[in-house]
């Protein structure tokens, strides 16, 4: 029995996706919001977690940030996110990241299902209608902990907030917005998450 959990924020959809993967195939899933994802994959260990790129929740475990990941998803699993072909920023942001498997939002629910058994067997699995995608999307001009920082900054943390979750000090941080002020071409801060968000990499 492969175990699955699906983490959404729209308990409708979490639980339309959980319904659909118990009607096609031997899964044992489980569906949940953000807050309980820590609390979930602690206890059941999934062997695919799966997540929407268009949740906002998504981010944190795109953060590509080993403390980040842990937090949302611990112990972590093998992630295969839903995905349309109009994010090309969130898609190169989930391959930085390291998910396995990435299905076409406007596909059938057939190809989920196969997703989640490849990703399940240790495969990769990537949509036809995505690799096009992948290509255009723009190359990410910021590291790691200055994605999360921004991430973070632009989910509303204050640099108080976001020097406690990330365990950094918070000159660090500001260290942090500054560089990806600046790496991204931003006239200040906000503009700095009004362009990433655009470029789909927060």
């Amino acid at each position: 029995m492969t175990k699955v959990l699906v983490l959404h924020s729209v308990s409708l959809v979490r639980s339309a996706l959980a319904a659909l993967l118990r009607s096609e195939g031997p899964f044992e899933v489980t569906s949940s919001g953000w807050r309980a994802a820590a609390r979930q994959t602690e206890s059941l260990r999934p062997d695919v977690t799966v997540v929407d790129l268009d949740c906002p929740g998504t981010t944190a475990v795109l953060a590509h940030d080993g403390r980040a990941d842990h937090r949302v998803l611990a112990p972590p699993s093998p992630v295969l996110v839903l995905a349309s072909t109009g994010a090309p920023g969130l898609l190169h942001r989930a391959f930085r990241a390291e998910a396995r498997g990435y299905v076409d939002k406007d596909g059938s629910p057939g190809r989920l299902v196969r997703a989640v058994r490849k990703v399940a067997a240790g495969e990769r699995f990537i949509d036809a209608s995505l690799a096009s995608a992948f290509m255009e999307a723009d190359p990410l001009p910021l590291s790691p902990r200055e994605l999360s920082v921004l991430t973070r900054a632009a989910e509303g943390d204050s640099i108080a907030e976001i020097a406690r979750t990330l365990h950094l000090a918070s000159g660090t941080v500001r260290n942090y917005m500054a560089a990806a002020t600046r790496k991204t071409g931003a006239r200040n801060l906000i503009d700095a998450i009004r362009i990433s968000r655009r470029a789909g990499w927060v």
